[in-house]
């Protein structure tokens, strides 16, 4: 009796720190990098405001273009 439950204990740590090793475990480590790469996103489209709008307008005109070219064909 004691023996089995000295197994299942060595097999739930053992389950625990294999998930912690792979980095399946449960935490906040997750929320933290998507906070992060979204602070760091709204920070580079304030930075690059005036590159991103030019950015966008090209391929706006772009689009439009191409998409006249395929309408009138």
């Amino acid at each position: 009796m004691k023996n089995t439950i000295f197994r299942n204990k060595a097999l739930n740590i053992g389950e625990k720190l294999k998930k912690v090793i792979t980095g399946k475990h449960q935490g906040i480590d997750g929320l933290v990098v998507t906070v992060g790469l979204c602070i760091i996103a709204l920070l580079l489209c304030v930075v690059m405001k005036d590159s991103l709008t030019s950015f966008i307008q090209t391929l706006v005109t772009a689009l439009t273009n191409k998409a006249q070219t395929m309408l009138t064909l």
